[in-house]
């Protein structure tokens, strides 16, 4: 455990972003999973709306910088290129 003040500090402001920061995690995988459970069903509307709600929840999470652009943006990516392919049939 840390001795000073400063670094006790650091220590505390660590653990409240860790949480937050899983939380916001979570939050992002249930969505991708919602997105990819849906677009296996074939139910083209409802994947589409997962999928929005899937990308609206990893850019918040990228602008948080809980995930790096880029991650978030291949993220985006690959879900859509998945549902694309999915609700084709």
């Amino acid at each position: 455990m840390a001795n000073l003040k400063s670094a006790i500090k650091r220590n505390r402001q660590s653990l409240k972003r860790r949480d937050r920061n899983r939380e916001v995690r979570s939050a992002v995988r249930a969505a991708i999973k919602d997105a990819r459970v849906a677009a296996e069903g074939g139910d083209k509307t409802k994947a589409n709306e997962a999928l929005k709600k899937a990308e609206k929840l990893i850019a918040k999470a990228a602008n948080k910088k809980v995930y790096h652009g880029r991650n978030a943006s291949r993220k985006v990516s690959r879900l859509a290129l998945f549902v694309a392919k999915k609700t084709a049939k």
